[in-house]
């Protein structure tokens, strides 16, 4: 029986795959890579791309043809022995590239195709790629002498296997808590669409009355709406010691040690490299110059965010002191008198606002926007593809001459054994190689509450933009014209620009022209009222210091525990959080809070000495929506110029340049900073 792993199909068969297939798929893509190089660099082999970049990328592709299904299905549809095979499979992947990474005889053959006299004529994206192999051999620590090369793997083996440790012990620690409650009363003031959620959890454990897990949906309606002060403080108690030494599980799925390791081999990674610290390697490909020049940035925001969030923490105090009985406001307060406040303040009810935002509707409206935008048509499969739970939905994209271009996955409910969050990933990606043309696919995963068998599901305004945002990063993937999966799409894209496409399309969710689209009362299919949104635009900015101040938290303190890290002092991650917090935060968390403990972004996730992007992007993002609010939010010709100078091309040039091509200057931070209501 074929292995579906290695099936060429134009789809994978998700249904079919079991962790059995996992390592004989992977070990014979690893087999066919190294058995590839070893050709490649005989001295027979021509130096030039077609001859040595082109057939790696075809060895890469196919691992990671193989491998991309196995580590989603890890992500939404966790098993024992699926992550098992996971874990053996990414330990032999990392192996491999580790070797390959520092294989001298690869590098000099690439140095060579470098030199070659011809290498200017090749296409921008064949330079680039073979650039970008060059650095990575570089960053491999493909120059080390021995013994370090061999220590450099075994650091890269091991630095991958405690980040997947780090988000199996968060997953984990989410799924073991749990709160049974038989007495509704004791959930006053969730709203029905919640409670409906936790009467769903409770059934699917054979519960009666209604569950609360450790899932985004549930955590939020708790810590956001319900009365039972102590109810929250349970929640918040919970949540925010997951996989740590404290709370409830205290010490059963601890990240600590995995933080005092993870830091350490960072620091020893970079320094064998020659950087000063992991965040000056991090920085090594990304757009930002360096890390003086980016905690510049984020302090310089900090600067300007403070004094307006120390108004509203003001603000909000004395409101709960005076409207809601609450003389000193907790952690688990916050997010539920900031509920209250936001509607007194602008008469909004989240309730109300969700009866205009029914997902299908939503997901129709966001479909034809992106048409109306950049000229490609989504739609949902009829059937025929094979998905892994009866919740996903799948959906092809055409062009304008009617020509199937890419396929999308759509994930959007939480469930048990889904990692919490939501992201997007690649599935497969554009490969031009001959004749042979491969579609792209993506995957688009969110954990919104499901329907009920009286509503489809609602969404938040702000499940809205988190959708919107998602997609932006599969358009930025799917409507690549880059034929070699190495720089096409979102791959090889500096990681503090890759935030762009996401960010901008949020834009969107906040203009009439777009919430017409995708906005329809869920019984009556009315469209958003005038006055609600109005009332919606007037709390945009409601608590948008404090908002900006806890991304600004995030990010130094992920910059500065990888920038000041010092083997004589250990990690100090809580230490050095404590000092960032004394800067940043205004309302400071209790001691015994831990959320470096599901740090998964930073610890697992890719976003080491990174976080800081999503705001270095956001001024991109923002500037760029300030051109189509100048010439028109859908001018097609300002849709187009988007979707040739920043979704099309790539990694095949610099960010930067693209940006630049697109809006014919350099970034400018005004537009971000009137996004947060904050002046100039």
């Amino acid at each position: 029986m074929t292995n579906p792993l290695l099936a060429e199909g134009a789809l994978p068969d998700f249904a079919a795959i079991r962790a059995e297939h996992v390592l004989p798929a992977v070990q014979s893509r690893l087999d066919a890579l190294e058995t590839g190089v070893e050709a490649i660099v005989q001295d027979a082999t021509p130096r030039d791309f077609e001859h040595v970049l082109l057939p790696l990328e075809r060895l890469h592709d196919a691992l990671a043809r193989s491998f991309a299904p196995v580590a989603h299905l890890h992500a939404v549809a966790d098993s024992p022995a699926l992550r098992a095979a996971y874990g053996e499979a990414e330990q032999r992947i990392t192996a491999t590239q580790a070797l390959l990474g520092q294989h001298r005889g690869l590098y000099e053959v690439v140095q060579a195709v470098r030199a070659h006299p011809d290498f200017a004529t090749l296409a921008p994206a064949q330079r680039a790629l073979t650039e970008h192999a060059l650095r990575d051999f570089r960053l491999a620590g493909v120059a080390l002498p021995e013994p370090a090369r061999t220590r450099f793997r075994a650091i890269s083996e091991r630095l991958a296997e405690l980040g997947t440790g780090f988000e199996e012990a968060v997953l984990d620690a989410g799924e073991a808590w749990r709160q049974h409650i038989t007495d509704e009363r004791d959930l006053a003031g969730l709203p029905p669409s919640a409670l409906h959620t936790l009467a769903r959890c409770a059934r699917e454990e054979g519960l009666e009355g209604y569950l609360i897990v450790l899932r985004q949906p549930a955590v939020q309606a708790v810590l956001t709406h319900a009365e039972n002060r102590d109810l929250r403080e349970r929640v918040y108690w919970a949540w925010n010691t997951r996989a740590s030494d404290q709370g409830p599980q205290a010490g059963t799925f601890d990240n600590s040690a995995r933080i005092t390791e993870i830091l350490a081999l960072r620091h020893e990674a970079a320094q064998m490299l020659g950087y000063s610290d992991a965040a000056a390697l991090s920085l090594a490909d990304k757009m930002a110059p360096g890390v003086a020049e980016v905690r510049a940035f984020l302090e310089d925001l900090l600067q300007r965010a403070r004094p307006r969030a120390l108004v509203e923490r003001e603000e909000l105090r004395a409101f709960a002191a005076a409207e809601l009985g609450l003389p000193n406001l907790e952690a688990w307060d916050i997010a539920w008198a900031s509920e209250k406040l936001r509607r007194a303040r602008h008469a909004l009810d989240e309730e109300e606002i969700k009866a205009y935002f029914p997902l299908p509707q939503v997901l129709a409206g966001l479909f034809e926007l992106v048409e109306r935008l950049f000229g490609v048509r989504v739609r949902e499969h009829g059937g025929g593809a094979s998905v892994w739970h009866p919740d996903v939905r799948y959906a092809e994209v055409f062009d304008a001459a009617g020509q199937r271009i890419a396929g999308l996955y759509l994930d959007l409910y939480a469930r048990g054994g889904k990692r919490g969050g939501a992201w997007m990933d690649v599935c497969r990606a554009r490969f031009r190689d001959g004749a042979r043309m491969q579609m792209p696919l993506a995957f688009l995963t969110c954990n919104f509450a499901p329907p009920t068998a009286q509503a489809p599901a609602l969404l938040t305004h702000d499940d809205v933009l988190t959708l919107f945002h998602e997609m932006g990063h599969v358009l930025h993937h799917l409507l690549t014209e880059v034929d070699l999966p190495g720089v096409g799409g979102i791959d090889g894209v500096e990681w503090d620009a890759v935030e762009l496409p996401s960010q901008f399309l949020e834009n969107f969710a906040w203009r009439r022209e777009g919430l017409d689209r995708v906005a329809r009362h869920h019984r009556s299919g009315a469209a958003l009222p005038e006055a609600l949104f109005q009332r919606m635009l007037a709390a945009r900015h409601f608590q948008a210091g404090l908002h900006l101040l806890r991304q600004l938290e995030f990010a130094l303190y992920d910059l500065r525990l990888h920038a000041e890290y010092d083997p004589a002092h250990g990690a100090r991650t809580l230490e050095l959080l404590g000092e960032v917090r004394r800067a940043a935060a205004v309302l400071p968390p209790p001691a015994w809070q831990r959320f470096p403990h599901a740090f998964t972004h930073i610890f697992s996730g890719g976003y080491a000495a990174g976080y800081y992007g999503y705001l270095w992007a956001e001024v991109l993002a923002a500037d760029a929506f300030a051109r189509f609010e100048e010439e028109g939010v859908f001018n097609a010709a300002t849709g187009a110029a988007f979707r040739r100078e920043i979704l099309a091309v790539g990694a095949s040039r610099p960010a930067l340049e693209s940006f630049r091509a697109f809006r014919g200057r350099d970034p400018d931070p005004a537009p971000l900073l009137r996004s947060y209501g904050l002046t100039a």
